[in-house]
């Protein structure tokens, strides 16, 4: 960055018109300074400038930060410089994109505001508020705001598009920002901004978009993440600083230590305040294994050996994910694998449904799938005695849970596998010693499993939920997706711990999971 507005407009960058064009013209639409002419931050010029003066034509810029800091003004000022400044297009249309109506309507309200307050825009700007939308009349240039409620993103075609809170959507696919992003097929220099806060967990498209932007290395993407340390401590003052550029400026400092503070003596807020003060991704559903955390394991499990192994298997409803997760303890690190099943017919509607890409990783053979609309268990139990079958030693135990075995243990005698299976109780007395052991292994950094997708997604959505005694179990309803692979390795952490670990008494606990 440079001292720009003491340079005449000869001498000026596109950026930098950009820039003068937003302070000369703008003006604060509401609050204590309502009225007086826009003042760029530090963050905002830096941002205009990677965008505007990037060496290539940039195609996709993303901008992330903590709540309140501006992100929809800065939106509005993105807007503005479309429809009537520098960047004004003739006869050309831009729109900004939200997950709620209400939300649309606040970028077209600043918008609206700071053109009306300005002498010399007002004239120059005509407000539709019943359709959401502002002409630019001196180009003709539309801008729409638009929602995910409603069905304006649909037919629209757009040079310029703005996605507001991407990190709302969950999942790694949603129907309306691909709705968004294909209305600019119709340009060749269209442009893509996603101002947003971080999403909760990896599989988020938010952190898809932030990820791939980090190692692609596409000059054509700028992205711009203001964010805390993953570790960072909740009071750490230049953690806040990290993740609010305009802290002091539009962001006030003693609101956001007050919430920290609160967060920090009361440990059920702190996933929210880590994810919207210190944008950070957390799940704010209070998950079993944090991200950080499930992360130190993406290694790849050392190759079998003679040492004994344990098995965890969670069957699935018809039409859902079917898990089996084998372990094996070398070194004091638990070697991890694990196999999936799902419907073949089904794999683009659950793909769908749950905003996952099952359909990618089947490609991959991350999924194994079965005939039909319906889970095989004929396949399950083959696939199942091969993977068995293969091992240097045989499975010592594999643990199950009692629902729909029955079905399973036809298939396998049909075709003369046996397994040693252990029923394993789904309850708060029977999950929570195995919760407690594989929840120790991943804090200690005594996991290895590969980075499994499938197992990761599972691992992100799992939740505990406690009894009034403190025991915990897994409760597929509380979690934010599938958890069955998660089930299944803390099944076999669980089998392992009874028939080697020296402090439980193996008769009493397989007698409370199957009494």
């Amino acid at each position: 960055m440079r001292d720009w507005r003491s340079l005449p407009t000869s001498k000026l960058t596109r950026a930098e018109r950009n820039m003068k064009f937003c302070e000369r013209y703008l003006r604060v639409p509401e609050g204590d300074l309502v009225g007086q002419p826009i003042k760029l931050a530090d963050f905002q010029e830096a941002f205009f400038y990677a965008v505007y003066d990037n060496k290539v034509m940039t195609k996709r810029a993303i901008l992330s930060m903590a709540r309140k800091n501006s992100k929809t003004g800065t939106i509005a000022m993105i807007v503005l410089v479309h429809l009537v400044g520098p960047e004004a297009k003739q006869n050309s249309r831009i729109a900004s994109g939200a997950r709620s109506r209400k939300q649309a309507a606040e970028v077209y309200n600043y918008a609206s505001k700071m053109a009306a307050l300005s002498p010399d825009l007002r004239n120059r700007v005509r407000p539709v508020p019943s359709a959401k939308k502002l002409v630019g009349l001196a180009m003709n240039v539309e801008y729409d705001a638009v929602s995910a409620e409603g069905s304006t993103a649909h037919g629209g075609s757009y040079i310029v598009v703005v996605l507001d809170e991407v990190g709302q959507v969950k999942g790694p696919q949603d129907d309306f920002v691909d709705a968004m992003v294909t209305s600019q097929g119709a340009y060749s220099d269209g442009l893509l901004f996603v101002i947003s806060t971080q999403a909760p967990t990896d599989a988020d498209m938010m952190s898809i978009l932030l990820d791939d932007a980090e190692r692609a290395g596409d000059m054509a993407t700028i992205c711009h993440l203001y964010a805390a340390a993953p570790d960072c401590d909740l009071l750490d003052p230049k953690a806040l600083a990290a993740a609010n550029p305009a802290l002091g400026l539009f962001r006030s400092k003693s609101d956001a230590e007050e919430q920290l503070q609160q967060a920090a003596r009361m440990p059920s807020k702190e996933a929210t305040a880590r994810v919207l003060i210190l944008n950070q991704r957390q799940n704010m559903v209070a998950a079993l294994v944090a991200a950080s955390v499930w992360k130190r394991g993406n290694v790849e499990p050392a190759p079998w050996d003679h040492s004994a192994i344990y098995g965890g298997l969670d069957l699935s409803a018809t039409t859902d994910l079917t898990s089996l997760v084998l372990t094996q303890r070398q070194g004091g690190v638990l070697m991890v694998r694990a196999w999936f099943w799902m419907p073949e017919a089904n794999i683009a509607i659950a793909s769908k449904r749950d905003r996952t890409p099952y359909d990618v990783w089947v490609k991959k053979g991350l999924i194994r799938t079965t005939p039909g609309n319906v889970i095989d268990y004929a396949f399950v139990a083959r696939d199942v005695g091969e993977i068995c079958g293969d091992l240097p030693v045989p499975v010592k135990r594999l643990a199950f849970d009692r629902w729909r075995m029955d079905r399973l243990k036809v298939e396998l005698a049909k075709i003369g596998v046996e397994l040693p299976l252990e029923p394993f109780g789904q309850g708060f007395v029977s999950m929570s010693p195995a919760i407690d052991a594989i929840e120790e292994d991943l804090l200690k950094g005594q996991v290895h499993h590969g980075g499994n997708p499938p197992l990761a997604m599972c691992a992100a959505n799992a939740v505990a939920v406690p009894d009034p005694a403190g025991n915990r179990k897994l409760d597929k309803s509380k979690s934010t997706g599938r958890i069955d692979g998660m089930v299944a390795l803390t099944m076999a952490r669980g089998v392992e711990a009874m028939f080697t670990d020296p402090e439980v008494n193996v008769d009493d606990w397989i007698a409370s999971m199957r009494g």
